[in-house]
């Protein structure tokens, strides 16, 4: 329980009134909810040592920037019951055995031609006890429940192809961004806390996934035939390697993407984190990769500094020209 209480003396300024989460028995008492946890002293990141308790800890003190941009997103479950070095699985159906106040969403799957009832994050108890299965991802839908045909954003995923490497997607996603300065459009792009970045253009405003995902298509398809030594938008991984797939497919209704500030599987505990445009050309300029990568205790540092990078995310509304 140590490691879930530290939170305590180092969370962000900003959160502390509102992080309420207490030893019980059998259990944490967050925001007035119990909520069952155990094996908090499990590894699930072998190689840091760090543990689930630690996880849990974690999503804690990065909750009050991270929960705005899971609030009313249906969730894909990544769990790692065993840790990163372990099989995996993805869930989608929240468990049966969910606390009453867990919020879900049945979303119509046109792939099985049956409802699956999504978990939701909506609050603090719910993200302690998505940490405590060992959901060490966090994958959302573009779109929120109340309006789930509207997606509120345009994500463009940008994956190297090794030798290919972030640097090469700190290239694209400069280059991403300056073509959509032209068509008048605002775009902010975050680590994977994997291999690669990820631009997002916010919109909410209304459209559909069949304008989002043509629009992002046409883009990719246009940055391939100006670079085609750097830059593949056809979907065929043999052809990726050295180049950066710029993958516009993620902008489909079905389709879910990991969260900002996820943690992800890496063999340290990385996660998705949001940059400064000025970050992303000083590690280009730079060729420093390092730059680009962040271990979750960096990112409640930079969040205790800069606040919320991706907020505007959430509310900028823009529309999509026609190109």
């Amino acid at each position: 329980m140590k490691a879930v209480m530290e939170h305590r003396k180092s969370a962000p300024r900003r959160s502390r009134k509102a992080v309420q989460a207490t030893p019980a028995r059998d259990g944490l008492v967050v925001d007035g909810k119990r909520v069952p946890v155990s094996h908090l002293d499990k590894v699930l990141y072998p190689e840091a040592g760090f543990t689930k308790g630690q996880v849990i800890d974690y999503y804690i003190r990065i909750a009050p920037v991270l929960l705005p941009h899971l609030r009313d997103r249906p969730l894909t479950l990544k769990r790692y019951p065993n840790g990163v070095t372990e099989p995996f699985f993805y869930q989608k159906r929240c468990p049966d055995e969910r606390p009453e106040w867990v919020a879900t969403a049945a979303i119509w799957g046109e792939q099985k031609g049956e409802e699956v009832c999504y978990c939701v994050a909506n609050n603090l108890p719910t993200l302690v006890w998505l940490a405590n299965l060992a959901d060490l991802e966090l994958h959302t839908f573009l779109a929120r429940r109340t309006n789930i045909e509207c997606p509120t954003m345009v994500m463009f995923d940008l994956d190297p192809g090794a030798p290919a490497a972030v640097l090469e997607c700190a290239e694209v996603a400069l280059w991403l961004r300056r073509v959509l300065e032209k068509l008048g459009l605002e775009c902010f792009v975050k680590t994977s806390g994997s291999k690669g970045l990820q631009v997002s253009i916010p919109l909410n405003t209304p459209t559909t996934y069949d304008a989002t995902k043509t629009f992002a298509k046409k883009l990719a398809d246009s940055f391939e035939e100006q670079n085609p030594g750097l830059v593949v938008a056809k979907m065929s991984k043999d052809l990726r390697k050295g180049r950066v797939f710029v993958d516009w497919s993620q902008n489909d209704r079905h389709k879910t993407t990991v969260c900002v500030y996820s943690l992800r599987s890496m063999s340290h505990p990385r996660a998705s984190t949001p940059l400064a445009w000025n970050e992303v050309e000083a590690a280009f300029k730079s060729k420093d990769a390092a730059k680009l990568s962040f271990l979750s205790e960096e990112v409640l540092k930079r969040v205790e500094k800069h606040g919320d990078l991706f907020a505007p995310v959430l509310e900028l509304k823009q529309k999509l020209p026609n190109i």
